[in-house]
């Protein structure tokens, strides 16, 4: 029994330094990257509320952050009515300029004169205001979904573009090197070296498309549409319900934020995979 109880004071200062190191490393890795962007937005609405009612400025102008989230409340069936129709097109859109942006990028590349022809051409027609776009797309291919996304994917297949070709560029010129003195085919160097080289830089790509992806159909919605959450802003803003308009934001930033964060899943999830390879 004595041996066992000394034992057991033995092994209880380690278990102690464990758990005190677990502590420590989740305070200074996860809870900081959590607290300080809720701390600032919490004090941000704060002074919002406090200057919106202090100064007595109407509603229409600038509405408390407490009466937009009544209004989330009040028309929650009717604004996630209108997030749904916002949030398909846009994950249709992100889907599709995936493999348009890299599939561009490998041919570029790979080709010098495919680079040489449609590197500047991409440049030119992204120096054009997207905005001044979006009418001629709706009236090519009507107020459908189909002119939403389209304009959508002109506008986010862009960064996962450029992304892919830094990256497939950013190979080591030693390991190609080496691919080719093993007689791998372009096709395998591409699928073994380049494409696994390039994997953060067309997730940080990514993480750029899908925010501009959202404002393509936001932007197209505005234009001509009779459903999403573009189109009930601009309903709320005609009649100055700004509350409203401001909750629809809400909502927008909120599935935003998720459709980023899976993203960020998503290259986690890839790069462990890789690693597991």
């Amino acid at each position: 029994m004595s041996d066992d109880r000394a034992s057991w004071l033995a092994l209880a200062p380690v278990r102690g330094l464990d758990f005190a190191g677990l502590w420590t490393a989740l305070w200074s890795r996860q809870l900081p990257a959590l607290i300080l962007p809720a701390a600032t937005a919490f004090l941000f609405l704060l002074a919002w509320q406090a200057v919106a009612v202090l100064g007595h400025i109407s509603p229409t102008i600038l509405p408390p952050p407490t009466m937009i989230m009544q209004q989330l409340l009040d028309n929650f069936p009717l604004i996630m009515k209108h997030t749904i129709p916002t949030t398909l097109e846009t994950l249709a859109a992100f889907a599709l300029s995936i493999p348009i942006g890299i599939a561009l990028a490998a041919l570029m590349v790979y080709s010098a004169t495919a680079f040489q022809a449609l590197y500047p051409n991409v440049i030119f027609f992204q120096l054009i205001p997207k905005i001044a776009l979006a009418p001629l797309f709706i009236a090519w291919l009507g107020i459908g979904p189909s002119s939403r996304i389209t304009f959508s994917i002109f506008i986010c297949f862009f960064p996962i573009l450029i992304a892919t070709v830094a990256g497939l560029r950013s190979v080591d010129a030693n390991m190609l090197r080496l691919c080719r003195s093993l007689r791998m085919s372009t096709w395998q160097v591409l699928v073994r070296v380049r494409f696994p080289s390039a994997m953060t830089h067309i997730f940080s790509g990514m993480k750029v498309a899908v925010t501009l992806a959202i404002i393509g159909i936001v932007v197209g919605e505005f234009i001509a549409s009779q459903r999403g959450l573009g189109y009930l802003i601009l309903f709320a803003s005609s009649r100055q319900q700004t509350d409203l308009a401001l909750a629809c934001i809400a909502a927008l930033c909120a599935a935003g934020l998720v459709l980023y964060g899976a993203v960020v899943l998503a290259e986690k999830a890839m790069m462990r995979l890789y690693d597991a390879r």
